[in-house]
């Protein structure tokens, strides 16, 4: 267990990675907090811990592992389809999943000379506790849904076990929004 808010414990979790499986071959970044608070209820204590878990933590892990992975690795990071959007009153969630998606271009970028790949997934509505969460402060976050349902965790991770494995080889810094049409007008009437 490490506490990704936590600095310190970020490196040596890599390298004990690293060390337990032979190697470092792929990394998936999912982790993620929102405060839930709307602008005019944000704190900067609430701003900075959204953005320390949601952006820093994933800059610290992916800076680690470009150190330590393998030439021809993966790095997958989760972001959200709020990325793109204001649509959930929650500007330092929706502007950290924003960053992430910038952060993982730039990941692309330095995995470069080890052919080390980064891509984004963002998900759309999911069906998770947070998902649930925010369902519950506003009923009305997933009318348009496609399909008439949210996504599932499984869906999200078949995605991260294409993305980080060798059939995506020449997939690199794109961000996949993983909304079942959404993003792209497809919405239930």
């Amino acid at each position: 267990m490490v506490d990704v808010s936590d600095v310190a414990q970020i490196a040596p979790a890599v390298e004990r990675c690293a060390q337990k499986l032979g190697g470092l071959e792929g990394l998936a970044l999912n982790v993620g907090i929102s405060s839930g608070l709307s602008l005019p209820k944000m704190t900067a204590e609430a701003w900075d811990r959204d953005y320390a878990v949601n952006v820093r933590s994933h800059m610290l892990f992916a800076q680690k592992a470009l150190e330590v992975m393998a030439p021809g690795g993966a790095i997958i990071l989760i972001s959200s389809m709020a990325s793109q959007r204001a649509g959930g009153r929650n500007p330092a969630y929706e502007s950290s999943k924003a960053a992430q998606i910038a952060l993982g271009r730039a990941i692309a970028r330095a995995g470069e000379d080890k052919g080390i790949r980064c891509n984004v997934i963002a998900p759309g509505f999911m069906d998770t506790p947070m998902g649930r969460d925010a369902s519950r402060r506003r009923s009305d976050r997933a009318v348009t849904v496609p399909f008439g349902r949210q996504g599932t965790g499984w869906e999200v991770a078949y995605t991260a076990l294409f993305l980080i494995s060798n059939e995506s080889s020449y997939v690199n810094a794109h961000t996949l929004f993983l909304d079942a049409g959404h993003m792209g007008g497809i919405v239930r009437s």
